[in-house]
């Protein structure tokens, strides 16, 4: 009897303590939704500037779930997705930026959206050594803000990174050349120096890439390609030091030289691929 006594206030007591839980849970979230606009973006945005990113980026979330459709709604989506990016949780902020351009394509910060987009991609680019799936992606998403939104200021500082992001992947090639070159693989080597002089001529890798060709064609015994190499070389970067070891290892001398230039008229002639 005394067992069933001590079962049933063990029973009471359970009940007691599920009452306050629900009602502590059903008070929070009352609270919660009784927050106004102003409440919610208000605290985002101490915290965005408090550099507590992770409650920012979860008060412009619950602003734009408790009201989806005032007018502040579409700003905190973008203000959540900024706090992302400022958290280096890029994945997180491209997944918002994505969200906010399919659902406001003509909203007026748009090109913002966009540019923040480029921008979590270009900060996760590793070096030249590690795969590039994220400089390709950066590059594909810079280019697109320069030529979504050609008179911004963002589509100006896109264009700086979209350069770079283009020499980073020639960087990648050239590397990658180098290594098949060390072990031998002249062939495989040369196909990585061609990329780079066809794909990313305006980038600073194509001088050594140029020389590079000059040193495969000699070891594969194509005298012919190796002077014509070299000549390209030596009629746009005259005054490279490439070109100084390129003369030397092609034996090329100002006749040769001469009678390639007269053969092909435009700047990179003669390109032996």
């Amino acid at each position: 009897m005394a067992a069933f006594g001590r079962f049933i206030a063990f029973l009471l007591l359970l009940f007691i303590i599920l009452l306050v839980i629900n009602g502590c849970s059903t008070d929070e979230s009352k609270y919660q939704e009784d927050r106004t606009v102003e409440d919610l973006y208000t605290e985002g945005y101490n915290a965005l500037n408090n550099e507590n990113y992770d409650k920012a980026a979860k008060m412009f979330d619950e602003l734009e779930r408790q009201h989806p459709y005032s007018s502040w709604a579409s700003k905190a989506e973008l203000m959540a997705a900024y706090a992302y990016y400022e958290n280096e949780k890029y994945d997180d902020a491209i997944l918002a930026l994505d969200r906010f351009i399919q659902l406001h394509p003509g909203n007026k910060d748009i090109a913002y959206a966009y540019y923040m987009r480029a921008m979590c991609f270009y900060h996760q680019i590793s070096d030249v050594y590690r795969d590039q799936r994220i400089t390709i992606l950066a590059r594909d998403a810079l280019q697109e803000v320069f030529r979504r939104f050609p008179n911004t200021v963002y589509a100006r500082d896109a264009k700086v990174k979209y350069d770079l992001t283009v020499d980073h992947l020639a960087g990648k090639e050239m590397s990658i050349g180098r290594y098949y070159q060390e072990q031998k693989d002249i062939l495989a080597a040369l196909n990585r120096y061609i990329e780079v002089v066809i794909e990313y001529q305006t980038t600073t890798h194509i001088q050594e890439a140029l020389y590079r060709l000059v040193e495969c064609y000699t070891i594969l015994g194509l005298k012919k390609e190796a002077i014509r190499s070299a000549a390209v070389l030596g009629y746009n970067y005259p005054n490279s030091e490439w070109y100084e070891m390129a003369y030397k290892l092609a034996e090329l001398d100002e006749e040769k030289l001469k009678q390639i230039k007269e053969e092909e008229e435009h700047s990179w002639f003669g390109l032996p691929f």
